[in-house]
């Protein structure tokens, strides 16, 4: 015969848990049951933390026509390889004499003989000439060894520095000037012309002579 303490000790708690039924759970299932809540859950807050914090734009594609690294021997094929609009060198002079156009009937002494131009790329050394103008007022040296044999035509003067020292030495003086003088020469449409690199003043006993 059972007593009335063991049937109390057998008989379920009034506020055990129970299952969806009603019946009642016991303690180890119950645990069980809320470990598996409580794992739910925390899946459920890492996914959704982990769409938060996913960037919400990709990282931008690199632009297509930016300069691609190249390696030496890269670079070195595309430097050779011949271009697609290869420029044209401009034709050569004839290598044939021309005519000085300010010698013969272009000389301001009549019957002047024609003499041809001297070679673009030439020098005059230490020529003793006089600076004077041209019709149109250019700068030009008249040498001084044209005074009788008339071969040596006037040059006309490219502007420079040195130029300008003999003008302002022939202004100073306040008188007509000869100069040694020192250039390279160049061809222009029937005229030579010259790129004076050194003038001396000759003094006043040289030039009485």
């Amino acid at each position: 015969m059972k007593t009335s303490e063991d049937s109390v000790s057998h008989r379920p708690a009034a506020n055990a848990p129970r299952s969806n039924n009603g019946t009642p759970m016991s303690s180890a299932t119950s645990l069980l049951r809320v470990l598996c809540v409580c794992a739910v859950i925390s899946l459920i807050g890492s996914v959704a933390f982990s769409q938060t914090t996913r960037p919400t734009t990709r990282p931008a594609a690199p632009d297509s026509g930016t300069l691609k690294s190249l390696s030496a021997d890269q670079m070195l094929d595309q430097m050779l390889k011949p271009a697609t609009n290869p420029s044209r060198p401009l034709p050569t002079t004839a290598d044939k004499p021309t005519t000085d156009r300010s010698s013969g009937t272009g000389a301001v002494i009549p019957n002047a003989p024609t003499v041809n131009l001297r070679r673009e790329d030439t020098y005059i050394i230490d020529a003793t000439a006089r600076l004077s103008r041209t019709k149109d007022n250019q700068p030009e040296v008249t040498f001084e060894s044209d005074g009788k044999a008339l071969r040596d035509p006037p040059m006309i003067i490219l502007p420079n520095q040195t130029l300008a020292r003999m003008e302002d030495s022939i202004t100073a003086a306040g008188r007509d000037l000869k100069f040694r003088i020192t250039g390279r020469i160049t061809e222009y449409r029937g005229r030579n012309y010259i790129l004076l690199e050194r003038a001396a003043v000759i003094s006043d006993a040289a030039q009485q002579f």
